[in-house]
């Protein structure tokens, strides 16, 4: 190839910043638009198997029910409403009845940070005893074979066939605060044995409880005639 032919050559054209960041700008745009496309396809049938592993769960922490009512419970006012439609941002609680519509129990959801990540759990409150008599975890992330042993180990879900959260009648407010322990050491009825070798995971079951039986209990109590009146309604 001599000098002449080199020279008619053509040079390689040199792509512009402003073009790639057009590109660019296009592909993420189409990218967010799949995204949020998939996403409202999907959310109402995430929001629809939520809503039945929730109800499903109620009914395994509140064996004796036949029905059940969803309320939402605002702490803040200190006011219970009923929330047929499941359309509140307000934490639930979801109360038992029977055949006759006499109240059961109450199934409280609840969450907080534990080893790895979030640990969401439902319990039963049953007004009569003072008491938690049910525990179901709903969702975790804890050490495979160490932290969730709070869903399979039968020693840590006995802490809550009876464990105390009775309610002072002159405050409305728990006697006692749930506390985990060290295992083998439990000495109240108030308090969660802690499973050797998975304590961060059974503390923060026990945190998670002292918090929401601190922040509901008082208000599902002050409002208990209107929860039991719903299930003869």
């Amino acid at each position: 190839m001599n000098a002449a032919t080199e020279q008619t050559l053509p040079m390689p054209k040199q792509t512009s910043s402003a073009y790639m960041i057009l590109v660019m700008t296009a592909v993420a745009t189409l990218c967010g638009l799949l995204i949020v496309t998939v996403y409202q396809a999907t959310a109402p049938a995430i929001a629809r198997n939520q809503a039945q592993i929730i109800e499903e769960s109620v009914f395994e922490v509140l064996p004796n029910a036949t029905r059940q009512v969803a309320f939402a419970v605002d702490t803040a006012a200190g006011a219970v409403t009923v929330d047929a439609e499941g359309q509140s941002a307000l934490p639930k609680v979801f109360a038992g009845y029977d055949d006759s519509g006499a109240l059961v129990g109450i199934a409280i959801e609840a969450g907080g940070r534990g080893y790895q990540d979030i640990i969401r759990i439902l319990y039963s409150y049953s007004p009569d005893c003072g008491c938690i008599d049910g525990f179901k975890v709903l969702d975790h992330k804890e050490t495979p074979g160490l932290g969730d042993k709070i869903i399979t180990d039968p020693d840590f879900q006995e802490n809550f066939a009876k464990l105390d959260a009775k309610l002072d009648p002159a405050t409305n407010r728990p006697v006692n605060q749930i506390v985990t322990v060290k295992h083998g050491t439990k000495t109240e009825p108030w308090q969660i044995d802690a499973i050797s070798g998975a304590t961060i995971s059974s503390k923060a079951i026990g945190r998670i409880m002292q918090s929401s039986t601190d922040e509901m209990l008082p208000v599902i109590t002050a409002h208990l005639d209107e929860i039991r009146k719903a299930g003869t309604s």
